[in-house]
């Protein structure tokens, strides 16, 4: 696990080497309402939760552009009182077409790397798959400033249970509301 997350960072970070000129580095942050879907989520509701992390902007032209980041994000559901808190790395790859000037439709993978889950204070990530895979869509809003604005949704793509004999199917799922700042 520890090499595939060197690999990707390196891989985007020599990206963003190629068009350094234009690329712009900034910060983002946010809420997650986030749950999870599936076998048996009847009785299941989200919570909020919070993300940070740092991310790039490469464009390729004036209506597309790439946008790499690397994010910490809390995540987890509601079961009756019971709260799941599970906490990720993760590394979405965004594509960006600006609509109008400032703003677009973004869409692209994610992997997410499993760093901790609780049920009520007891550690249970070995209930846990390591690492999942999603899909993200969304709008963003970028202000000439710097200063921006999205609006996410991920959809999980991969179980993350990781419990033996145990057969029902759950996936992350989160909606993400997020300013940032490019800083250059």
């Amino acid at each position: 696990m520890k090499n595939a997350l060197l690999v990707i960072i390196i891989a985007v970070f020599s990206f963003v080497n190629i068009n350094a000129q234009e690329t712009k580095l900034g910060v983002k942050g946010g809420l997650n309402l986030s749950s999870i879907s599936g076998d048996n989520t009847e009785e299941i509701d989200a919570v909020t939760a919070f993300h940070f992390g740092i991310m790039a902007e490469i464009p390729f032209s004036n209506k597309f552009s790439f946008q790499p980041e690397l994010i910490y994000s809390g995540q987890g559901y509601r079961i009756n009182d019971n709260t799941v808190v599970s906490n990720y790395l993760n590394i979405p790859l965004m594509g960006k077409y600006y609509l109008t000037k400032g703003f677009s439709l973004e869409a692209g993978p994610q992997i997410g790397f499993l760093l901790s889950a609780k049920n009520e204070g007891i550690d249970i990530k070995d209930s846990y798959n390591k690492v999942y895979f999603g899909v993200n869509f969304g709008l963003g809003y970028k202000l000439d400033n710097g200063l921006n604005f999205g609006a996410r949704y991920n959809l999980g793509l991969s179980d993350i249970n990781n419990i033996d004999g145990f057969t029902s199917k759950n996936k992350n799922d989160i909606f993400q509301l997020s300013v940032g700042y490019f800083f250059f």
